[in-house]
């Protein structure tokens, strides 16, 4: 099958929909399939071969972060000869509410078209003024996709479709399972080690939630250290924080995806402390995956993740206290935090590539039968029809 995805989000800043993307892309690739993924992209930017570069973007706030995005009629243009010269027998556009390129090729593409919606925005003023340009638009999609029920919320709210059908976000079980384990991360019953991975600047991600509670972790756990890992500045992140707790801190930065995995395979526990608008919450996946403990924010997305409860402990959002608390009870039971990385593992399974991938293919499938010519432009639909006419 010949497949176009479209990515709105620049592929040299790290998220999870460029993660899904990029991992779908190649699940796809390793199947057979001719696959092109086109997404913003600096001129330096080193992509893999199956991506094309559609200019670059700008940094836009949008849904409680940065998220850097192109749009524009030149951009328009580029997009609609993309589709025209894939020739796809299916579109797969991620985001269509996000003002980018996923919206630019939703409204140039005909055909079978498939949209993921991976936010949990609430109605928001961007949406509420592109909605009456984006509602014919979305109408033409043969396929909607929600990575959770919070997402399935977001399409209701915005456009109240209700034939949206859920496929979450999927993950390399295997890559994260059978990491290596690093002893410098590693932790012990005298200096436990706990994790933090996320963009240190966004406060949705509950750094400073997570800080707040290190000073009861400290006082039960003075050997404890978090390892923080993510783009930021440590000295902002850390500049109301004792020297108590600035010493039980390590930031180490962007992290390679082997490291990250490396990171969750070695730690004691992960703690996802997020105050809001998380639709799902990949990085619990990946954490189960390698067999850590999971301590989250009760988030309903998370709660969904973590299958209600089993396969992870969930504290009060925004809440230091029980934060801490939560924490502590997982660190002292030694036998709790092993039936914890043993349901998560078995949890992380539903979330593989392997379940995922064939899940969105049977959409592909679906959509493919109820438009089985390849996708193409408006204006390439009406130079065939001249020529039909001419004929």
């Amino acid at each position: 099958m010949r497949i176009g995805i479209v990515n709105p989000y620049a592929l040299d800043v790290p998220g999870g929909v460029q993660l899904h993307v990029r991992d779908l892309a190649e699940h796809f690739i390793g199947q057979g399939h001719h696959v092109r993924v086109l997404a913003p992209a600096d001129e330096d930017a080193v992509l893999p071969d199956y991506v094309d570069p559609a200019g670059k973007a700008v940094p836009v706030p949008y849904n409680g972060s940065v998220a850097r995005l192109l749009f524009g009629p030149v951009t328009a243009a580029r997009v609609g000869r993309w589709i025209d010269r894939g020739e796809f027998d299916v579109l797969h556009v991620h985001e269509p509410f996000s003002p980018s390129v996923s919206m630019l090729a939703m409204m140039a593409a005909e055909g079978p078209v498939v949209g993921t919606f991976h936010s949990s925005t609430m109605r928001s003023r961007v949406l509420l003024t592109f909605m009456p340009l984006l509602e014919p638009h979305l109408e033409k999609l043969s396929g909607r996709i929600a990575v959770s029920r919070e997402a399935l919320g977001t399409i209701q709210r915005h456009e109240g479709a209700a034939d949206a059908v859920i496929v979450p976000n999927g993950v390399n079980v295997d890559r994260f399972a059978q990491a290596p384990v690093a002893a410098q991360w590693q932790g012990n019953e005298e200096r436990p080690t706990i994790a933090f991975l996320g963009r240190l600047e966004e406060p949705r991600k509950g750094l400073a939630v997570l800080l707040d509670a290190m000073p009861r972790l400290l006082a039960a756990r003075p050997g404890l250290r978090l390892l923080v890992a993510g783009p930021g500045d440590p000295a902002e992140a850390l500049r109301h924080t004792s020297a108590e707790v600035v010493a039980a801190c390590e930031f180490l930065g962007m992290v390679s995806d082997l490291d990250k995995a490396r990171l969750l395979r070695s730690v004691d526990a992960y703690v996802a402390p997020n105050i809001g608008g998380e639709s799902f919450g990949i990085i619990l996946v990946e954490a189960m995956s390698a067999g850590a403990p999971v301590i989250a924010s009760d988030l309903p997305s998370f709660r969904d993740v973590l299958d209600g409860g089993p396969a992870g402990v969930t504290f009060r959002t925004g809440d230091a206290a029980d934060l801490a608390a939560t924490v502590l009870s997982v660190l002292d039971d030694r036998q709790r935090r092993d039936e914890l990385s043993a349901l998560g593992s078995v949890r992380a399974r539903d979330f593989d590539w392997s379940r995922v991938a064939a899940d969105v293919l049977d959409v592909y499938e679906t959509c493919r039968a109820a438009h089985p010519e390849p996708v193409h432009t408006a204006s390439t639909n009406r130079s065939r029809r001249m020529l039909r006419g001419r004929g």
